[in-house]
């Protein structure tokens, strides 16, 4: 299972998908090179750990390393608040790359057309959205859940 963080560039935030991505086993951290976060002393602080543990590899462009990935056989499923199907409902088994988007935009346009599923997480309260690093953590740990 990879992890692909199109455009976090909070800090904090990287840290803690650093954290919960090294929690949920996954394989390694895909990012842009630009206009993200990358491994610093907070993030490492932040990470508990994860950032020494789990891979985290920065490309120069990101739809083109989703796209070596495909030829690999590695299925990508992004996430947005504009899905109709549940992450719940979803098939996380099998060679899985998890896509998640920038705190306030989401994913860009090229890699949502990369991605080949969209799903959303179910909301019950009055906020429309979880904070990037909270709805890493959910997904991973959904996968994981499915994959025991």
């Amino acid at each position: 299972m990879l992890l692909v963080l199109d455009g976090v560039e909070d800090p904090h935030n990287l840290g803690a998908c650093l954290r919960s991505a090294d929690g949920a086993g996954v394989v390694a951290v895909i990012a842009p090179n630009r206009r993200a976060a990358s491994v610093t002393e907070t993030v490492r602080r932040i990470s508990a750990g994860g950032a020494e543990h789990v891979p985290f590899v920065q490309v120069a462009n990101l739809a083109r390393a989703m796209e070596r990935l495909k030829d690999l056989g590695v299925q990508f499923l992004g996430t947005s608040d504009r899905a109709t199907q549940l992450l719940y409902n979803t098939d996380l088994s099998g060679p899985l790359a998890i896509v998640m988007g920038s705190e306030e935009k989401g994913m860009r346009r090229l890699t949502t057309d990369k991605c080949d599923t969209l799903v959303s997480i179910p909301m019950a309260g009055s906020v429309e959205c979880l904070n990037v690093s909270v709805a890493t953590a959910v997904c991973l740990f959904e996968a994981v859940r499915q994959r025991r």
